[in-house]
């Protein structure tokens, strides 16, 4: 054939021409540098109620990922519209093929195995500000896995040119999982020895997550309120700390020890760790949504040094006061002080879903025996809402009560230390304080 080189070079061309195109390797890979990296170990949750899901999202982000009906949800917020650029941070035990939906946009990802890759998701269009979500569904893989672990989400384009909110590295994961916890603090008149605080707590219906703590009335050295602990299981919780801090209570010496003095039918009593220490009481019991339960504690000076602390919850199946306990606390004397309400989720695997707690009807009674009306509160949050690590906390007021809400990632914060003012109800509970 003449002009064989020719020939050849021709057909090389066609060919490269018609071929699917392959990126070169220093255009596959994206530059981690040039995007800002989510952490999935504080960022990410496994789409379901199930308790056991809170073990595929570790430090390290998401892991042990096997169920191709799995769904992952990544949550930051973005303050600026715009193009997005995503790309994750994985290793792959084998090659898999997964769904990324993100800014009302899927994709499906092919990913080739191998560890420490960076790899492209591609380019969206983000139209509102405030939290977003960002799902990843298994489609296929070659073996038992698709990409574990997922350890960070890359986010670039016009949304990372102002500050994204999200779970940071070197804040605790742990704590920015369940979300901020916010506070109600009352304010006692001015003067006057507080003996004893009731207040009332009613959860709408829905809101009652597995995780949330309502807590009714708080005091400086402890507090009381309800739980849901499991789906099946609900407390009433009464604890006071140990004047020995430490988040060990086998450490505390015998003479800074919380003493029971006393405890009502069916409640179960002991020490409590890990966030500080002490005694701690809690009653199993089936409060239910949409019904108003009444807390009433106190706190009272005694001779050599300690302070008493109790509490009863009104049941309105029984119709009576039931105590939960009361403890003595040692080197300590004062009366009822640092008097407030929380919402808090304790469970880091919960932290997606939003809750809301309405507390209402709180009155003061001095050791005189002088019922006072508290009506306004100050509503705080704690340093996962100050550092800005979440944005999901509300407070305000509903009525005649005021309300707490936080967690599921909605974008309506309440400014830290906004005062509230309720409606006065001016009708002070009644109580045969010989029977307490």
């Amino acid at each position: 054939m003449k002009y064989p080189a020719l020939l050849s070079v021709l057909t090389t061309s066609f060919c490269l021409l018609f071929a699917p195109y392959s990126l070169g390797a220093s255009e596959t890979w994206p530059k981690k540098e040039d995007y800002i990296l989510i952490p999935l170990g504080g960022n990410a949750y496994a789409r379901s109620y199930d308790n056991r899901d809170g073990r595929l999202v570790r430090g390290n982000g998401v892991t042990s990922w096997s169920d191709s009906e799995k769904i992952f949800d990544i949550y930051f917020s973005v303050n600026k519209k715009g193009k997005v650029r995503l790309a994750m941070e994985l290793d792959a035990p084998n090659d898999c093929e997964i769904r990324v939906s993100a800014f009302n946009e899927s994709k499906d990802v092919k990913i080739t195995k191998g560890n420490n890759q960076f790899i492209s998701i591609g380019d969206f269009t983000n139209n509102q500000v405030g939290y977003t979500k960002i799902s990843l569904k298994g489609i296929s893989k070659t073996g038992d896995f698709f990409p574990a672990p997922i350890y960070n989400l890359g986010v670039s384009g016009d949304v990372s040119e102002k500050n994204l909110n999200y779970v940071k590295n070197g804040f605790s994961f742990h704590f920015g999982r369940r979300g901020p916890s916010d506070h109600l603090k009352y304010e006692f008149p001015a003067g006057k020895d507080i003996e004893w605080f009731y207040s009332e707590v009613t959860i709408e219906t829905g809101q009652d997550v597995i995780g949330s703590y309502f807590m009714a009335n708080g005091f400086g050295e402890g507090y009381f309120g309800m739980q849901v602990n499991s789906p099946s299981e609900r407390r009433v919780l009464f604890s006071v700390w140990s004047p020995y801090v430490t988040d060990n209570p086998n450490e505390i010496p015998e003479d800074k020890r919380i003493v029971l003095l006393d405890k009502g039918d069916g409640v179960t009593t002991g020490a409590f760790g890990g966030e500080g220490s002490g005694g701690q009481s809690y009653l199993v019991y089936p409060w239910k949504a949409g019904v108003t339960y009444k807390f009433l504690n106190s706190v009272t000076p005694m001779d050599q040094n300690c302070t008493k602390y109790t509490a009863y919850f009104f049941d309105p199946d029984r119709n009576q006061w039931r105590l939960i306990a009361s403890f003595s606390r040692p080197a300590t004397t004062t009366w009822y002080k640092g008097q407030y309400s929380f919402l808090e989720n304790f469970a880091p695997h919960m932290g997606q879903f939003t809750r809301r707690g309405l507390y209402g009807n709180q009155w003061a009674r001095t050791k005189e025996g002088e019922w006072m009306e508290i009506t306004s509160a100050r509503f705080t949050a704690d340093d996962t809402a100050r550092q800005g690590m979440r944005l999901d906390y509300q407070g305000g007021v509903v009525g005649d009560k005021f309300y707490l809400q936080n967690c599921g990632f909605f974008n309506e914060t309440t400014p830290i230390n906004s005062v509230f003012k309720r409606k006065p109800n001016g009708i002070p509970p009644v109580i045969d304080f010989l029977k307490h």
